[in-house]
């Protein structure tokens, strides 16, 4: 009798009670609903609302060129191979993987956000820096990027270039096979693009209602990890939760405070392992959270996390930190 070795997405089908893996980028809609949950959190009392209309008017911009694009997809033998290896499927750290369209796609953003008038005379004159800049000092500021480079890095102009990458990379997540993308043995990474997750989220409704997905901050892609466990370093010790809540008052105590950031749509996931957080929403407290969105909008629980002496896991793509203000200061 011959034996029939099942591969791990065959096995998740036959049981349909098993956890959906991944959830792939809606191309119609993910940065269309990305936009639409910046202006919702862009209200008066936000410290950054102002930034968050614009890379709201950013999102849609993106949305509209995805529309038209079609970016080359990895071929059945790189699949293969990388399926062999247990290595991302599209893997956006090479250099050589990247298609010199993405040029063409920030050029296309930015004159999508030009005509929609979003630009100050500040940020005019930084897309017009951006326009002249040199073929190889932009892809050199992408590489810097997805490496995670951050002294290289120009904060700045970051966020456009950031935008252009997620497009091009989101045009191939959305066309890709959920059952070609492996196991990853590295964790904490994208299995799609092999870069870093902003946030996660815990979903409701249909087959992926009380799960949690993390979402990856390039390619939208998200993949479900189990709840009290380090989206960075993989450890299920030391997982604590902190949350912002304005309703809480100076005299409580700890543990009251504690039942308080039970109830709260946004928190932030501690790892005493790695030292590091990432935030996580509830959908069922907040339906429209966003993982991106939601993260970017959220600056001042960041600013409690540091104050409690944890670091961001990784840096949100659109908001990188100022390294001559950093050095300035030391």
């Amino acid at each position: 009798m011959v034996q029939r070795i099942l591969e791990a997405a065959s096995i998740e089908s036959l049981d349909q009670s098993a956890i959906p893996r991944l959830r792939m980028p809606e191309r119609a809609a993910v940065f269309a609903a990305r936009a639409a949950r910046l202006r919702q959190l862009a209200d008066a009392s936000n410290p950054i609302a102002g930034y968050l209309r614009l890379m709201a008017a950013l999102a849609d911009a993106q949305q509209h060129v995805l529309a038209d694009l079609a970016a080359p997809m990895p071929s059945r033998e790189s699949i293969e191979l990388n399926q062999r290896h247990s290595m991302p499927i599209a893997p956006a750290l090479t250099a050589d993987a990247r298609d010199p369209a993405w040029r063409d796609v920030l050029f296309a953003l930015l004159d999508r956000i030009e005509a929609a008038g979003a630009l100050t005379p500040a940020l005019a004159a930084l897309v017009a820096e951006l326009r002249a800049t040199e073929t190889a000092a932009l892809d050199a500021q992408a590489d810097a990027i997805l490496a995670l480079r951050i002294a290289e890095i120009e904060p700045a102009a970051a966020p456009f270039i950031v935008a252009a990458l997620q497009v091009v990379w989101t045009d191939i997540a959305s066309r890709i096979d959920k059952a070609d993308v492996p196991y990853l043995d590295t964790p904490g990474v994208c299995p799609v693009c092999g870069t870093m997750p902003v946030a996660s989220v815990v979903r409701v409704g249909g087959v992926y209602d009380g799960y949690r997905y993390v979402q990856c901050g390039l390619c939208s892609t998200e993949w479900n990890v189990v709840r009290a466990k380090c989206t960075n370093c993989d450890s299920t010790k030391g997982i604590a939760y902190h949350a912002l809540d304005p309703a809480a008052q100076d005299t409580e105590d700890e543990q009251a405070r504690a039942e308080r950031a039970r109830g709260a749509p946004l928190k932030a996931e501690s790892c005493e392992e790695c030292g590091t957080y990432r935030k996580i929403g509830y959908q069922d407290k907040a339906y429209d959270f966003e993982p991106f969105a939601d993260d970017l909008a959220s600056l001042t629980l960041d600013l409690l996390m540091n104050d409690a002496g944890f670091t961001r896991a990784s840096p949100h793509p659109w908001l990188w930190p100022d390294q001559s203000e950093t050095s300035d200061e030391q």
